[in-house]
């Protein structure tokens, strides 16, 4: 398991109750002592004990060495650099799992292209999970499904049996591009629904930003060849709604900061923790410039973060757009 922040963590736990002998790797010596050898993750997961099958290291090459199932939970933007100097470490036959929701600035790589490329594996041996995932929720082993999504059959397959639990449950998908994108771009709604709540509007604006968002996604997915089903399963509606709802998404908590008045660099510090969609908004924006696609809430979150849009003007902006039939314009 790269990454021992809430989700990598997390899912850490996933599969060592799944049956799995479990590593983390991490950049931090005391999270990593504590997890080995208390089984806690104090700093990213107050008061959870985790199963005695997991441990930590900071040496990244000791933690793949001999994996079957190699788990990424780093930042997006971060997941190339990381993951670039360990392809040679990669036991033969290996599937890598993607936990990340983002696009790569400038490349507009979904992540699990940054994992093929970077860990020089073919891209049936990379799988993505997917869904309504908080992790804290997730921690304390509430029930919660998820997507598997994979080219492959037989590596969905595998990933499954290696994560399946009491109260995990997983199911597969081959549209990998729709469940990506689904992940990605929800986040960037999640903080345009913070950002109402942050000035006080209410559900029927959320409500608004949430449905119109999910057309976003669609939009943009069906430009680049998913399948339309994923958009109202649990990788699309599903992950949306709980990101755009919980508290515990940081997404949209540090939409309400900035709803309420702070600027970009104190939002993120108030949030704590990677905050995925304020990169991801500039890369989903200039992706789908580059596509001819409409986006108008992404457009929008991306001109109150970056271009000095004042959050009041977000909702007129929105609304006074040219009067339409609602639903989803195809690409032709």
């Amino acid at each position: 398991m790269l990454g021992a922040g809430s989700w990598g963590t997390t899912f850490a736990q996933v599969l060592a109750d799944a049956g799995c002998d479990v590593t983390v790797w991490g950049r931090d010596d005391a999270v990593c002592a504590q997890i080995t050898e208390e089984h806690r993750n104090e700093t990213y997961l107050p008061g959870v004990l985790l199963p005695e099958t997991v441990g930590a290291t900071t040496d990244a090459r000791a933690a793949l060495d001999g994996a079957e199932l190699v788990a990424v939970a780093v930042p997006a933007q971060s997941a190339g650099a990381i993951c670039a100097p360990l392809a040679d470490a990669l036991a033969p036959g290996v599937v890598a799992v993607s936990l990340m929701k983002g696009v790569e600035l400038a490349t507009f790589r979904r992540m699990s292209e940054v994992l093929a490329d970077s860990l020089a594996l073919p891209a049936d041996r990379v799988v993505v999970v997917s869904g309504p995932n908080l992790a804290h929720e997730i921690a304390r082993r509430q029930p919660t499904a998820t997507v598997v999504a994979s080219i492959d059959d037989d590596a969905a397959a595998f990933v499954v049996q290696a994560v399946q639990s009491p109260y995990f449950r997983p199911y597969t998908n081959p549209d990998v591009v729709g469940v990506e994108l689904c992940g990605a771009v929800k986040n960037v709604i999640a903080i345009a629904v913070g950002i109402a709540q942050g000035r006080g509007l209410g559900y029927n604006t959320r409500a608004t930003l949430i449905t119109r968002g999910l057309v976003e996604i669609t939009r943009l997915g069906l430009a680049m060849g998913a399948d339309a089903a994923t958009f109202g399963g649990l990788a699309g509606m599903g992950d949306l709604t709980a990101t755009c709802a919980s508290p515990d998404s940081r997404n949209h908590a540090f939409g309400v900061h900035v709803g309420r008045g702070l600027s970009l660099a104190d939002a993120v510090e108030a949030t704590g923790g990677t905050t995925e969609g304020v990169k991801t908004s500039r890369a989903v924006r200039d992706l789908a410039r580059s596509l001819g696609v409409e986006m108008p809430i992404t457009e929008a979150v991306v001109a109150v973060l970056y271009e000095g849009l004042p959050v009041d003007d977000l909702g007129p902006l929105l609304l006074g757009r040219p009067m339409k039939a609602e639903g989803v314009d195809r690409p032709a």
